[in-house]
């Protein structure tokens, strides 16, 4: 399969946090004419080879497939992952994303890691949402300076953590009221599928937590959980 050299990132933070991130680069941006008032904005940023083609607002629609590109579409390189495991002594407060199926929870969680600290994350590409224009979207453009690594499996990422000598906080109903749980460096929160939750082959992999809440027959979303959990985390670690 050959690798796609190009990708397409839409919405006003999100162009803003990839120039700013300079990690990657944006080929040609379309726009509307007017300029959307965020143009000013992000104009300054724009290397001086960068193309501005200047498009109908129905044309960026199609592009995207929705109509939540505020008038800003980039073509740009390829999302740059992360390509060594963490460093537990270097990187102590990881979030790793179990079989997330949902663009907007994805890159909701990115949010809030990057939010609460958190000095990376780990995604599973079996079973999971990718990592594309709609979750760094949602995400609102954090993602371009976020840690993030990429590993096949759940499996294959805890072995890679267990390796490293982190401590494993599975986000699981049964699990003790993570108001009460003392979280020990170095230390990775694992959020499960949003369905599902956390997949069978890692459930005892570490220690399960949960959050508490008003019935046993509910359950927060995915993202929202994460949240939560995330800066209960960093609080007590002192990262907030």
């Amino acid at each position: 399969m050959t690798k796609n050299l190009q990708d397409i990132v839409y919405g006003v933070h999100p162009i803003i946090e990839l120039l700013k991130a300079g990690k990657r680069k944006i080929y040609t941006l379309y726009t509307t004419k007017p300029e959307p008032k965020a143009f000013a904005e992000i104009a300054p940023l724009l290397k001086p080879h960068t193309q501005i083609q200047y498009v109908k607002k129905e044309v960026l629609d199609k592009m995207v497939g929705n109509t939540d590109h505020q008038s800003l579409v980039g073509v740009t390189s390829p999302f740059v992952f992360r390509s060594k495991f963490f460093d537990s002594k270097q990187s102590p407060f990881l979030v790793m994303l179990d079989s997330i199926q949902d663009a907007r929870n994805l890159g909701a969680i990115i949010r809030s890691s990057y939010c609460t600290g958190a000095d990376g994350l780990i995604i599973c590409q079996r079973g999971a949402a990718p990592l594309n224009a709609a979750a760094i979207k949602a995400s609102a453009g954090l993602a371009e300076h976020s840690q993030i690594y990429q590993a096949p499996s759940a499996s294959a990422a805890v072995e890679e953590l267990k390796k490293a000598g982190y401590n494993i906080y599975l986000a699981a109903l049964g699990g003790e009221d993570v108001t009460k749980v003392e979280f020990k460096k170095p230390l990775c929160i694992v959020i499960g599928n949003e369905g599902q939750g956390i997949s069978k082959s890692i459930l005892n992999s570490g220690q399960k937590v949960m959050l508490p809440q008003l019935r046993p027959d509910i359950s927060y979303n995915a993202s929202v959980a994460a949240g939560i959990l995330l800066f209960l985390a960093a609080h007590q670690q002192g990262k907030i």
